[in-house]
C-alpha cells in the first residue's frame, strides 16, 4: 500500500498515444505523480530503478520483452502493483487473464481504434484503476503464474444431470479489484452438486468472457458469461457480461437471469447492487450473498436488502482481501451475517442449506 503525499506512477507501452494521454490525466489528478514513461520493459527497468513507482500500468504486447514476462520479474524481484492496459479484443483479453494469474491488480481496457477519444471519456476509469491498485495489499498481488489449465473432464451423465437440474438455491457473489485470485481461489473449491451460482465481477466489456473460459478450466463446475435468459442451474456459474448489469428472476419454479443495457450504478456495470437487490427481491432466503475483495461500496447496499429477506450474507476478512473497501462497507451498513478468510467462503457456499 503506498505511503506518502501522492501515488506515484510508470507508464509502460509502446504507444506514445497512450503514454501521452495516460500521463497527462494521471498528472491531472490529484495524489498522482507521474514518474515517468517507456516504451518498453527495458527502458522501465531503468526508470523504476531511479525512483520505484507505487504503481505501474503496463502494457502486454511490445518490443523487445512482453508485458507478461515483465510483470512475472517485477513480482519475483520487488512485488508492486500492476494495472495491465490491455486491447479490447478476445487475443488481448486472454493474455489479460494470464496476467492476472501473475499477479496483476486491474485492467484498463484499450481499444484498437479511437485510443484518444476513448482514453479521454474513460479517464475515470483509468485514475479508480490507479487509486484501486495502489490500495490493495501487494503481498497479496505476489503470485506465481500458473501453467495453462488442461480442461477439466466432467463425467458425461454427471453434465447432463447438471444441465437438466435446476437450483432451489441461489449464490450471488460479488467482486472487484483482487477479485479475479479470489474467485479462482473459491470456484476451484467447489464440487459439481454445488448451489447455481451468479457473479459480478467488475471487468471491462470482452474480459469477462476470457475469465469465465478460465475459470471453466479450473474448476469442477461450469463457468460461463452470463447471456440474457440463461437458466440458473446447478453445477454452473454465471458470470456477469462487463459492461452489462445482470439480474435474477423467476421462471415459473425456475431461476433466470437477465442481462440487459442501463446507466453505471455507482459508477459500475455490472453492478453488484443492481444482482444482489434482484436475488434478495426473487430468491430471499433461498440466497446465500457473499461480498469480496474490491475498493469503493457496490454492493454493500444490495446485501443488506439480501439480509432484510432472509438470506445468509457472509463478507471476505479484511485480513484476505487485496482492498478491503467493499466488505467494510457492507459491515458497516450491518448488512453482514458473517467475515470468513477467503479459504472458507468455498466451504460457506458447500453448507449452505
Amino acid at each position: 500500500m503506498t505511503t506518502g503525499a501522492g501515488i506515484k506512477v510508470v507508464i509502460v507501452d509502446d504507444s506514445a498515444v497512450v503514454r501521452q494521454v495516460l500521463g497527462r490525466r494521471l498528472a491531472e489528478s490529484p495524489g498522482i505523480e507521474v514518474l515517468g514513461s517507456a516504451s518498453d520493459p527495458i527502458f522501465a527497468m531503468a526508470l523504476m530503478n531511479k525512483t520505484w513507482p507505487d504503481v505501474v500500468i503496463l502494457d502486454i504486447e511490445m518490443p523487445r520483452m512482453d508485458g507478461i514476462t515483465f510483470l512475472k520479474k517485477i513480482m519475483a524481484t520487488r512485488p508492486t502493483p500492476v494495472v495491465i492496459c490491455s486491447t479490447l479484443s478476445q487475443r488481448g483479453a486472454r493474455a489479460t487473464m494470464d496476467a492476472f494469474a501473475a499477479g496483476a491488480a486491474g485492467v484498463v481496457p484499450k481499444p484498437t481504434t479511437g485510443l484518444k477519444q476513448f482514453m479521454t471519456d474513460d479517464s475515470g476509469d483509468i485514475v479508480a484503476a490507479v487509486r484501486a491498485a495502489a490500495a490493495g495489499k501487494v503481498a497479496r498481488l505476489n503470485r506465481t503464474a500458473a501453467p495453462a489449465a488442461p480442461a477439466v473432464a466432467r463425467p458425461a451423465a454427471v453434465a447432463v444431470a447438471a444441465a437438466s437440474a435446476g437450483t432451489d438455491r441461489i449464490i450471488a457473489i460479488g467482486t472487484s479489484t483482487g477479485g479475479t485470485q479470489a474467485l479462482e481461489t473459491v470456484l476451484t473449491a467447489l464440487p459439481r452438486n454445488s448451489p447455481g451460482i451468479v457473479i459480478v465481477q467488475h471487468m471491462p466489456e470482452k474480459f469477462t468472457a476470457a475469465f469465465a473460459e478460465r475459470m471453466d478450466m479450473l474448476s469442477t463446475i461450469e463457468v460461463r458469461e452470463a447471456a440474457d435468459g440463461d437458466a440458473v442451474q446447478a453445477g454452473l456459474a454465471l458470470v456477469a457480461p462487463g459492461g452489462r448489469h445482470m439480474q435474477l428472476l423467476t421462471d415459473g419454479a425456475r431461476f433466470r437471469v437477465k442481462v440487459s443495457d442501463g446507466p453505471p450504478v455507482n459508477r459500475h456495470r455490472p453492478s453488484v447492487d443492481v444482482l444482489f437487490r434482484s436475488v434478495a427481491r426473487v430468491a430471499g432466503r433461498r440466497a446465500l450473498g457473499v461480498i469480496m475483495t474490491g475498493m469503493g461500496d457496490d454492493g454493500a447496499r444490495g446485501l443488506l436488502e439480501m439480509r432484510t429477506a432472509g438470506a445468509l450474507t457472509v463478507a471476505q476478512d479484511e485480513a484476505t482481501c487485496v482492498v478491503h473497501g467493499m466488505p467494510k462497507e457492507a459491515v458497516r451498513l450491518g448488512a453482514v451475517d458473517r467475515e470468513v478468510p477467503l479459504t472458507a467462503i468455498a466451504e460457506v457456499i458447500r453448507t449452505h442449506g
